[in-house]
């Protein structure tokens, strides 16, 4: 099976863009996702990018700009100032990873829920509560935001190395087995396509 390696974080707001859009491209076209959350800020700082705050005044602009404009063209709810942002992206995507290796539930509506709880809802997701109710309406023991806390950092750690060594700088950002690298959920219908031709 072809898998999909998928580098994201959970404060990132185009990684909540992508809705559930992976999924169905993998569905569709008979792959795995392999769900590697990261620190998106010690990426960039690798990686030579920029945090939000720190950009220029015309980049701050034009990604405001952009965000609503694809919240719009996708009809997602969204919210440019949100409350907590940014905020901890540790306790959540130990929470991701402590899920995988789990398996009882969804881990790409967990993503999805973690994301719209920051971008949508107004709710931290660094806390203990938020992280919690999402593992639950994915099907998951919510018990899980407290376990494997080590091999939760070990992991989260580990997929910001591989990363950087895989040539990722963004999120969210997907890897083929082939090596082809896509950056940006606008990128989603160029993965399908090269799936699509993988596949033939």
């Amino acid at each position: 099976m072809t898998r999909i390696d998928y580098y994201f974080a959970t404060i990132s707001p185009y990684s909540y863009l992508a809705g559930n859009r992976l999924e169905e491209i993998a569905a569709k076209r008979g792959a795995s996702i392999s769900y590697k959350p990261l620190d998106i800020m010690a990426l960039f700082a690798r990686t030579g990018g920029t945090p939000p705050k720190d950009r220029h005044i015309s980049r701050i602009e034009y990604r405001a700009q952009e965000l609503l404009r694809q919240s719009k063209k996708l009809g997602m709810e969204f919210n440019l100032q949100p409350a907590h942002w940014p905020t901890n992206m540790a306790p959540s995507s130990y929470a991701i990873i402590a899920a995988i290796r789990d398996g009882s539930g969804d881990v790409g509506k967990l993503c999805q829920l973690i994301l719209r709880a920051c971008w949508a809802e107004e709710k931290d997701v660094a806390q203990d509560d938020v992280i919690r109710d999402c593992l639950a309406n994915a099907g998951f023991d919510p018990e899980l935001a407290n376990s494997g806390l080590l091999v939760g950092a070990e992991t989260y750690a580990a997929n910001l190395e591989e990363a950087v060594d895989r040539g990722v700088f963004g999120a969210p950002f997907y890897i083929t087995p082939d090596g082809q690298r896509f950056w940006g959920q606008d990128r989603l219908d160029d993965l399908d396509r090269h799936l699509s031709e993988m596949k033939g």
